[in-house]
């Protein structure tokens, strides 16, 4: 299965996810008997992103989560919440449901009111429904400087962050590679993320650092967990390159990385993030939880 970019996802997802007839082939690529793991050690939090296995319906891509024997999807829009409930799945990263997407985000003050109006709505609807995480974006540069991006991301963030401490809802910005997928992404180095969240100051402010995009942008991935961990809230996973499996067939070795994830304590949740290449994805998905429970 080709790259499909999250951009052209985004407002799709947040709107309550996308029309999607599920083809016989692919189907059978998912219909395989799943047996749980029955003997997952609790000390990560699992999920999967609803984008990387919508090839198949939210319906049952729920059934395959439950049949694995985890309990989270990552980056579901509001309007489909009502499914995961039906089969008590959590959101584990949503979205806000509103008209701006990964390019469009809080370094660019021309919409900061619509991004504002997006969290104002989706905040008190998320509390209602007992979730904690919501995921935003720089935006692109556009030929905006760094310095100047940051300066308008804390403008725009500290007007949404007195609601998010209030309803003790974390936003949590991602981290995504401009070298291969994001194109001219502000928010493409954790240094940069850092220096945001410092300013920012706040409990309620993360960064979602996402293993596949600081791997091809900087490296040096576990060190930059050890150092830089209490800024991070959320954790996506992918194999480099070519996002698909984390297993022998790429370059990280996730064992270790979600050891090191562990032994800083983090309680949160790990998202399953890899485009399935092989002909039974739900073996993929099954085995990638496998080498993350550590």
């Amino acid at each position: 299965m080709s790259e499909i970019h999250r951009r052209k996802l985004i407002k799709q997802l947040a709107a309550g996810g996308l029309a999607i007839t599920t083809l016989p082939a692919m189907a059978a690529t998912c219909s395989s008997t799943t047996k749980k793991i029955t003997a997952l050690k609790n000390n990560i939090n699992h999920s999967v992103c609803q984008w990387t296995y919508n090839f198949i319906s939210l319906e049952e891509l729920c059934k395959v989560v439950k049949d694995i024997g985890f309990s989270a999807i990552d980056l579901v829009g509001p309007k489909d919440w009502a499914m995961l409930q039906k089969y008590g799945i959590y959101s584990s990263m949503c979205y806000h449901g509103g008209k701006t997407s990964l390019t469009e985000g809080f370094n660019d003050k021309k919409y900061h009111d619509q991004l504002v109006k997006d969290y104002e709505d989706v905040i008190p609807l998320m509390v209602k429904a007992g979730y904690k995480n919501v995921i935003c974006f720089s935006g692109n540069r556009k030929g905006m400087d760094d310095e100047t991006g940051l300066q308008n991301c804390v403008e725009g963030l500290k007007r949404i962050l007195p609601l998010a401490e209030k309803s003790g809802i974390l936003i949590q910005m991602e981290l995504l590679n401009s070298k291969v997928n994001h194109k001219d992404y502000m928010c493409d180095k954790s240094a940069w993320g850092v220096a945001l969240a410092k300013q920012l100051n706040s409990p309620n402010f993360k960064l979602l650092y996402d293993i596949y995009h600081m791997q091809i942008d900087e490296g040096d991935v576990i060190r930059t967990i050890q150092d830089n961990h209490q800024y991070f809230g959320h954790y996506h996973t992918g194999g480099v390159p070519g996002r698909h499996e984390i297993d022998e067939s790429q370059e990280l070795y996730y064992p270790a990385v979600m050891k090191a994830i562990v032994a800083t304590g983090y309680k949160g949740y790990v998202a399953q993030e890899f485009i399935p290449a092989k002909e039974d994805k739900v073996a993929s998905l099954k085995e990638a939880i496998r080498i993350c429970d550590v």
